[in-house]
């Protein structure tokens, strides 16, 4: 058996205060034929990144319908997750040597974890390249064949992949019963499925990360990091990942301080545990910094967790994430959530986000983000109506109850597949 991952229990009636009783009342109906059914999510890591947080929220709240669900993680080695940040930055654009070996290697370790994988499965859900093989090693037993459907979900930005890396794994996602996409951009023309799902990700607003916080417990948290609560505030929270562009957001603000030169960055995100490239990004990022005392980087390693990722949040002036290839960026949704204008790249899932000029502005280099940076901070009574609307966009568009829909209609349409054909839906 793979690693499961110890959850926290969730229930959907707790949702109703945020998102309506006839919202509640609609998901059950879509779960009730479920109820008893066994579904299982893997993907590589129990920490860290928007894949984690999803699944924390997701699985539990399938359990409140009475759906038998459970997560699972990959058992892996420094060096197997060493070539999935390689595969990831690949299918991201990157340009990478795809060896012999390293495709030797990935197979290897995940021929592992099928052999611990159990049966008994109704759905299976596997997130990202990590485990996308894993069905192609199970085609012989009970949980590889018709009885048990299984799903590829794609977190990741496609738009521009790596054609030699797409093609080794294409086949091994083809062998699944449906793919689930962020946008329908990111899905390569090569793809020959019966069914591809277009389905953004979302935030849990009850989580810890999101709840609502005071004002004044807020504040005590930014000062004992060493920021100044009463001077602006500009954000971004991100995994410490090239393409976040950390580096980019430090010299955005470089150019920031030169008109408004009491202006504070908060650079703040977790170290993943698939993800060993983080820590040479902080090395780079720490070098840019040159020991600037109103450039504040932190981590997980500093003891940020959600509450502290909630109160910058909440203390920012403008929210960033200036992201050069993006498959959603939960943070855009966090910070709207919270009221707060944000500047992102524009870049994949961000752009479905922020609606330019309304609840944000997109932009496309440095200097274009310096300068947005500059009017949000120079407008703080725009900046707050911008924040607001961007509220009730992610209200209306990106709360988990919304996601816990798509994936029990999904489930249902499985169920009722006819056999496979080269048509998407």
């Amino acid at each position: 058996m793979l690693e499961r991952v110890p959850l926290l229990e969730k229930e959907l009636v707790d949702f109703t205060d945020v998102v309506g009783g006839a919202t509640v009342e609609r998901i059950r109906e879509l779960a009730e034929p479920f109820r008893g059914a066994r579904v299982l999510h893997i993907n590589a890591t129990a920490y860290g990144g928007g894949v984690a947080e999803l699944l924390a929220t997701h699985v539990p709240l399938l359990r409140s319908l009475g759906i038998d669900a459970e997560w699972q993680v990959m058992q892996g080695s420094d060096e197997f997750f060493s070539i999935t940040k390689h595969v990831h930055n690949a299918l991201q654009g990157a340009d990478i040597e795809w060896t012999t070996s390293m495709q030797r290697t990935y197979l290897e370790r995940v021929l592992d974890n099928a052999l611990a994988l159990g049966d008994g499965w109704d759905y299976v859900v596997v997130h990202d390249p990590q485990p996308a093989a894993l069905l192609s090693f199970l085609r012989d037993k009970k949980i590889g064949r018709a009885t048990t459907k299984w799903i590829w979900r794609c977190h990741i930005d496609l738009t521009a992949a790596n054609p030699e890396v797409w093609e080794f794994f294409r086949p091994f996602v083809e062998q699944h019963d449906a793919s689930v996409w962020t946008m329908p951009e990111f899905v390569p023309d090569s793809l020959n499925m019966a069914r591809v799902v277009h389905a953004p990700p979302c935030i849990d607003p009850l989580s810890v990360k999101n709840l609502e916080l005071a004002m004044p417990f807020c504040t005590e948290i930014t000062k004992q990091y060493g920021i100044d609560p009463h001077r602006p505030i500009v954000c971004q929270v991100s995994r410490f990942d090239p393409w976040k562009d950390p580096v980019g957001v430090l010299e955005a603000f470089q150019i920031v301080r030169r008109q408004i030169p009491d202006a504070q960055l908060v650079l703040a995100g977790s170290m993943a545990t698939d993800d060993p490239e983080g820590f040479r990004v902080w090395e780079a990022v720490e070098a840019a910094r040159g020991g600037d005392r109103n450039i504040h980087l932190l981590s997980n390693l500093h003891q940020v967790g959600a509450v502290q990722i909630n109160a910058f949040q909440r203390m920012a002036s403008v929210m960033v994430q200036k992201s050069l290839r993006e498959g959603f960026g939960l943070t855009v949704s966090e910070a709207l959530w919270k009221g707060r204008p944000v500047v992102g790249g524009r870049a994949g899932g961000i752009t479905l986000q922020i609606r330019e000029g309304y609840d944000g502005y997109l932009v496309d280099s440095v200097e274009e983000c310096a300068s947005r940076i500059i009017d949000l901070l120079a407008d703080p009574v725009g900046s707050e109506a911008m924040g607001a609307q961007g509220r009730e966009h992610v209200r209306d568009n990106f709360l988990c109850t919304r996601e816990l829909a798509d994936w029990l209609t999904l489930f249902g349409r499985l169920g009722n597949d006819e056999p496979r054909s080269a048509t998407r839906s």
